[in-house]
């Protein structure tokens, strides 16, 4: 990860158009190529980004950029789309680089953990002919909760949230673009599942082709019997 301090602006162009004046900021460039501008406000939203896959050319400033105090031009580019991110550098305060190797993944709480196993020992409960590959699934940037295959043999990636928001959503986003790029996996199709999805979550989830299925987490482990109930 590369993380430097710089008095900047930047320009977004692309779905829409976006200008952030001069000010200092910290740039990001991670190691999955993603860049991402903060401040040092906005919790952990940065103020704008380029999501993977891109490209990052650093040049030395020129024309009325340069005119204007710069001294380097930052030009990222997706891979994808004509997105392009292009940040204006007047002067670098601080420019520091960490290998922060291969990530263990994000430690789940009780309840996510073993709704998890539930979920690979019951995997019926995404559908009829569905069948367990592994838990854990290593990825580039961490490990999808469950692979398993669907009634006609499909990959399938399924994360696991005991509350589904958006971040969810991105998350197993940023996991079936790397799986799908596998030609042994691809196509991969995405599942969120949660005891609860919110609605926006929801919204964005069907908007990208990721089904939803929402987890009874008391009957799943047998505390709760639904056949049982009168309501």
């Amino acid at each position: 990860m590369r993380l430097v301090v710089a008095r900047c602006s930047v320009d977004y162009a692309g779905r829409l158009t976006a200008h952030l004046p001069l000010a200092t900021r910290l740039l990001m460039v991670k190691a999955d190529g993603s860049v991402l501008v903060h401040s040092d406000g906005g919790s952990y939203k940065p103020l704008n980004w380029m999501s993977p896959p891109c490209t990052l050319l650093t040049t030395p400033a020129e024309g009325p950029a340069a005119e204007a105090g710069a001294t380097q031009t930052w030009r990222v580019a997706s891979t994808k789309s004509d997105d392009v991110l292009v940040v204006s550098v007047h002067e670098v305060l601080s420019d520091t680089s960490v290998d922060l190797g291969v990530d263990p993944g994000l430690v789940k709480d009780g309840v996510e953990a073993h709704l998890q196993r539930l979920l690979a020992e019951q995997i019926e409960h995404l559908g009829s002919g569905y069948a367990l590959v592994r838990r854990e699934h290593p990825t580039p940037i961490g490990p999808v909760d469950i692979l398993c295959r669907d009634a006609v043999g499909g990959s399938v990636a399924v994360e696991i949230k005991r509350r589904g928001d958006i971040d969810g959503v991105e998350q197993l986003t940023r996991y079936l673009e790397l799986m799908n790029r596998d030609p042994h996996l691809a196509p991969v199709a995405g599942v969120f599942a949660a005891q609860e999805i919110k609605p926006q979550a929801r919204v964005l989830a069907t908007d990208r082709g990721i089904r939803c299925v929402v987890l009874d987490y008391e009957a799943m482990r047998g505390v709760d019997d639904p056949t049982t109930r009168l309501f």
